[in-house]
């Protein structure tokens, strides 16, 4: 895709496009993660909606693999930080140095100045590490020494993180929750995938050896197509609709913020892009609502000594606002 094309007046055949390149890189993304489709276009859609992922498991089930298969499918810059207890602010971000030579301070950017970034195990490194990402995963930018260091486009942050019950770990904060698009459950594989990847060890494609599917420039180009998909009045009020009852659900402590109103209007554009409409309807916004909102969400001590979860809460809220009728789609 370029980005000529993109300027080209036949939007249904963009669309196609669009939804074409979507399907190639989820395909040559599931080459390396078997029967896991689902997770595979949600990784996309956050990827497509410039956000940030965070997959949360138990040890084992293939979350820092999605990762890299992301990273592989697109020839783009990426760049893997590991999370330990020991890691500094510094060695994510970057740090001046000296220069005798010169006699000046020169930046060394980190780990962080990628176009992916692949954030492992992010809750084994301390509060104050974690918070090294806040700035760049909202502003794109990181501040050194006072000057703003801006980051490539496209920017993600796909971070993976064991259950916050298990040893050696810090739960991640509510304003970083807020950063991430999306927060996803990779879960064990069915009997016949795992088969598959047994069967398939000695030959199968390894993540190093996926094939490049799109540039950075492609990425880009579709980003800025998704942006324009359109969504009529109805739609934005039922969005906010949404949003807006989980502030007022008496089992939430604390509601959405405008933050995930702009995230989920974000992903079902590129979720109707990717079905290939130049629109986008309802269910688009149901389908990603609960990926989008649960993890932003705050229960009550009541709520959780009664065993209720965000993503049970989420599903009660569609259920109570109304689906636009006429939306004109």
């Amino acid at each position: 895709m370029t980005a000529e094309a993109y300027g080209a007046p036949d939007a249904e055949a963009l669309v196609g496009r669009f939804a074409q390149l979507f399907g190639a890189l989820a395909g040559n993304i599931e080459r390396v993660i078997r029967g896991k489709r689902e997770n595979v276009e949600l990784a996309m859609l956050c990827l497509l909606s410039e956000g940030h992922l965070l997959l949360e498991d138990v040890p084992g089930v293939g979350k820092t693999t999605l990762a890299r298969a992301i990273a592989a499918s697109v020839d783009a810059q990426w760049t893997r930080i590991q999370f330990t207890p020991d890691l500094l602010p510094s060695d994510v971000t970057g740090v001046s140095i000296f220069n005798q030579a010169t006699s000046k301070f020169e930046f060394h950017p980190g780990p962080i100045f990628a176009n992916i970034v692949v954030a492992d195990e992010i809750n084994r490194g301390s509060p104050k590490t974690q918070s090294a990402l806040l700035e760049v995963m909202e502003e794109r930018r990181v501040s050194v020494d006072g000057r703003p260091q801006p980051v490539p486009r496209p920017f993600m942050v796909i971070a993976t993180q064991n259950p916050v019950d298990m040893d050696g770990t810090y739960p991640l904060p509510e304003a970083q929750l807020d950063r991430f698009l999306m927060k996803i459950s990779m879960g064990y594989p069915d009997h016949t995938s795992e088969v598959a990847v047994l069967t398939g060890m000695p030959s199968g494609p390894a993540v190093d050896h996926l094939p490049k599917v799109a540039g950075r420039d492609d990425v880009k180009n579709m980003i800025d197509f998704a942006s324009r998909i359109h969504v009529v009045p109805p739609l934005y009020d039922y969005l906010v609709h949404i949003v807006a009852a989980t502030r007022q659900h008496p089992d939430i402590r604390l509601g959405a913020s405008p933050r995930a109103s702009l995230a989920l209007l974000r992903a079902v554009r590129v979720r109707a892009a990717a079905a290939g409409r130049s629109y986008v309807v309802p269910e688009d916004i149901k389908a990603l609502a609960p990926h989008v909102i649960a993890h932003r969400l705050m229960l009550t001590p009541e709520a959780e000594l009664r065993g209720r979860t965000a993503a049970e809460l989420v599903a009660e809220v569609l259920g109570r606002v109304p689906v636009p009728q006429a939306a004109g789609v």
